[in-house]
């Protein structure tokens, strides 16, 4: 599976541990940056080519990580065909429902309130859990309809 990763400063280590992992578990990974750590960059910037090469993509997923995985989500779910969602810790049953019902292709990590084996776990799981299609592709396409006007 083609995994597309950015991150911001905040979430820069955790996104060098995460590619380490990816490869670990198979996963053609392209880094989409942050390349440096850069207290002054904006999350925008990387989260916006993870986001295109999901939608150009089909069948690839993608991981953005910042400090609480929020404004990173809101970035990604602004292109068409992009369903984003947050972990940031606690039940991982979210993370497994987000891909049954919902069939995120985003994976929104909170680097400062996730530890490094919590985001790998979270990751793991979204990434081997299938969508499981039936009356929740009803619901993806009327998702999908919102963008056409």
């Amino acid at each position: 599976m083609r995994v597309f990763i950015g991150s911001d400063h905040a979430g820069y280590v955790l996104k060098e541990s995460l590619i380490e992992y990816l490869n670990e578990l198979k996963c053609e990974v392209v880094d989409c940056g942050a390349f440096k750590y850069d207290k002054s960059d904006d999350y925008i910037d990387f989260i916006r080519p993870v986001a295109l090469a999901v939608t150009q993509n089909p069948g690839s997923r993608g991981v953005v990580i910042g400090k609480s995985g929020q404004g990173e989500a809101i970035v990604s779910n602004r292109y068409s065909g992009i369903r984003s969602v947050v972990y940031y810790g606690g039940n991982l049953e979210i993370v497994r429902l987000s891909r049954e019902h919902n069939d995120s292709n985003v994976l929104s990590l909170g680097a400062g309130f996730l530890t490094e084996h919590e985001a790998k776990e979270a990751m793991k799981l979204w990434l081997e859990t299938p969508f499981t299609g039936g009356r929740h592709q009803r619901r993806i396409d009327k998702i999908d309809s919102l963008y056409e006007g």
